[in-house]
């Protein structure tokens, strides 16, 4: 699911804070100091934020042709019309857009900008979801609820039931705790927001900013205390948010607990039409992949290649890509068939490199995922993965997709990155707090917190996680390639690797921890951050390898 941009702001608020404040609290919070927007992208060094160095990387190859790098994000679709996308969209120039018919003959009718795994007739997706775990539990309930451990006949599928009950009674008990927080937050935020818009006179589907509050004249304890609310709410949201996101991100969130706990665990029969555990090769889907959920894909993609310098939006990382945009993961989890699909699809049209933000706790069948992980590897092309946002030791508590093979064929796949969210300063915040980690799981870490990207409501928003950490590593895989095409993937995850400093003695704070510290070495293999710099110049003195055909 892409729960991998972490949602915060409500979630971290009480309940107590959006009513019945006393007067002493209505002097609004203290603020971080606000971080440049494109702190991601900074040098250390110069600016003293922990960016990837890219105006040093542009510097390095200034004056190379760059040839351009097919990028594929698999993910909620994306705004296809969004300003600093639109011309740097993949098209399928073997296809006749709107013929109904299809032209190259790839399964895929009218596939212009990539391919939606979740849709069905009548231009519809399955974009609600739930989570892995609820859809095995009740598939297996039936079967299992009255087995035992000495009546069981098949031990395999039982020791798998017993992990799918352990997961699906944490994640339920889990929303329901968070439904019994977040839905007095969401009433008070809705509450809240009518008094604001009324103190600014706007109308009743209008919209504010953090800018805005300053205008509002509390002249009242009602007003006075909504305008602390929003101020609250907005320091940690971050500037470039608005009233209406935060409440759409919340409602989203809400939607997502309540299908776990009282799942619609018939949409994607009634929508897709077909059954994601049959590998049967027919087609399903759509072409259609901007839909209301994209804003998740949009971010995704803008990081690796946005526009770069036309004064909208944000900067890409990589200047020279043409973005395929694969829907695949929904609000809740994503289907190992379409994970699997998709992965090939990418890699069958010309990806050379493939951005994957999601993840989960179960995998029914890896199998087809994991065929997919070595089909990519044959054809060349590297996956970038967002390790999660479960401040989870990836080591002791695998999620899924990774590159542990069932048949013991690979633990570490010479194609695939795994990726964390690092912050924007050195110092003991500098693993981000949600992130996972993991010395033998996670590869490297890279910018993760408070990232600025585009997005389908607004020019930019500012989010937390690995999601973000993911595509900033892919745009820089891509900028290597760019201007090192005849490298292979394993030299480009080598190069992005073997550039990243391991930061030995820096103690930072165990993510999900508030008091543990540990050696920033110990949460992933290389111990580092992403440099784009650093990886060009590596890249700079490889040799071409032989790569497979």
């Amino acid at each position: 699911m892409f729960k991998f941009c972490k949602y915060v702001g409500a979630t971290t608020l009480s309940a107590a804070l959006l009513v019945n404040l006393p007067a002493s609290a209505q002097q609004a919070p203290v603020a971080d100091p606000a971080l440049p927007k494109a702190w991601h992208l900074l040098d250390l060094k110069e600016s003293g934020f922990f960016g990837i160095s890219l105006k040093q990387a542009y510097m390095f190859v200034q004056g190379k042709k760059s040839k351009p790098v097919v990028v594929a994000t698999i993910d909620s679709g994306a705004d296809t019309s969004q300003t600093d996308l639109k011309t740097v969209l993949w098209v399928n120039k073997k296809e006749i857009p709107g013929n109904g018919i299809d032209d190259d003959h790839n399964g895929y009718i009218d596939d212009i900008h990539g391919w939606n795994f979740l849709g069905g007739p009548g231009g519809k997706a399955d974009f609600t979801e739930t989570t892995e775990e609820v859809r095995e539990y009740n598939k297996l309930k039936d079967k299992y609820a009255s087995v035992t451990d000495s009546t069981a006949t098949n031990k395999k599928e039982y020791a798998y039931w017993l992990r799918v009950k352990t997961v699906y009674d944490s994640t339920v008990n889990k929303a329901n705790t968070e439904i019994g927080q977040l839905s007095p937050v969401m009433n008070a935020l809705m509450v809240t927001s009518g008094y604001i818009k009324r103190g600014l006179n706007l109308p009743a589907n209008g919209t504010f900013t953090q800018a805005d509050l300053v205008k509002v004249k509390a002249a009242n304890d009602t007003l006075s205390q909504s305008k602390y609310v929003w101020e609250s709410v907005f320091s940690q949201e971050g500037a470039g948010s608005t009233n209406a996101k935060i409440i759409k991100d919340l409602s989203e969130y809400l939607a997502k607990l309540n299908n776990d706990v009282s799942p619609d665990l018939t949409s994607r029969k009634r929508i897709v039409g077909d059954d994601p555990d049959t590998m049967d090769g027919k087609p399903y889907g759509n072409n259609l992949v901007k839909f209301a959920d994209a804003a998740h894909g949009t971010g995704v993609a803008g990081l690796i290649g946005a526009v770069r310098n036309n004064n909208y939006g944000i900067n890409g990382v990589a200047d020279n890509v043409k973005l395929m945009i694969i829907k695949a993961v929904p609000n809740g989890d994503e289907y190992d068939k379409d994970v699997a699909n998709a992965i090939r699809y990418a890699v069958d049209n010309g990806a050379r490199v493939v951005n994957m933000s999601f993840g989960k706790k179960i995998s029914p069948h890896k199998e087809w995922v994991d065929a997919a992980f070595k089909y990519a590897a044959s054809k060349n092309v590297l996956l970038v993965m967002a390790a999660g946002n479960d401040n989870q030791d990836m080591d002791a508590q695998p999620e899924f997709p990774n590159d542990t093979f069932l048949d013991g064929s690979s633990t570490d796949a010479d194609n695939v990155i795994s990726v964390g969210a690092s912050g924007p300063k050195l110092g003991q915040n500098l693993a981000g707090d949600f992130s996972n980690y993991g010395k033998k799981s996670v590869d490297i870490f890279a910018p993760g917190v408070k990232v600025t990207s585009i997005t389908t409501d607004a020019e930019v928003d500012t989010e937390d996680g690995t999601s973000f950490s993911s595509p900033i590593t892919a745009g820089i895989a891509a900028l290597i390639l760019e201007y090192y095409p005849t490298l292979s993937a394993k030299q480009v995850k080598e190069a992005i690797l073997g550039s990243a400093t391991p930061l030995t003695g820096t103690m930072v704070l165990k993510p999900g921890s508030k008091t543990e510290k540990v050696d920033f070495t110990t949460l992933s293999k290389t111990g580092g951050i992403v440099n784009a710099y650093k990886a060009l110049q590596l890249a700079s003195k490889m040799k071409p390898e032989v790569l497979p055909n």
